[in-house]
């Protein structure tokens, strides 16, 4: 069971940036695939951005150019940069794992193993 906790959410302006972590507990946490998704109020969870194990890396069209996922295995730590922020940016932010690149994205109808709880990011207009 890999537990997961994000962290760095907060109050940002329009035109600001912030870094979200996701922390793991598993040692082997550099053999998975980790994704970021959001799910604004009364909206449906989306994809944002996934790294694979070997730090391949894959963007929502409305994230990319301004937002960087990245992965430092000797924390077994995730970071989500978000530059340029936006009002529609704001949204609870999820980090989610999987052995399955594929699986890691959401594609084809399946959904990551393991997730974490969860971190508030608004973005003030």
């Amino acid at each position: 069971q890999v537990q997961l906790v994000e962290s760095g959410g907060g109050l940002e302006q329009a035109g600001g940036s912030l870094r979200l972590s996701c922390v793991a507990s598993e040692r082997t946490f550099g053999v998975y695939a980790v994704s970021w998704f959001r799910q604004a109020p009364g909206k449906e969870r989306v994809f944002v951005s996934t790294i694979s194990w070997n730090g391949t890396t894959y963007y929502a069209d409305s994230v990319k150019g301004r937002f960087a996922i990245s992965r430092d295995n000797t924390k077994n730590t995730v970071y989500l940069q978000m530059n340029s922020l936006k009002p529609e940016d704001t949204s609870v932010y999820f980090c989610a794992a999987d052995p399955s690149t594929t699986q890691a994205m959401g594609n084809r109808g399946k959904s990551p193993r393991y997730w974490g709880q969860g971190t508030q990011v608004t973005v003030s207009s």
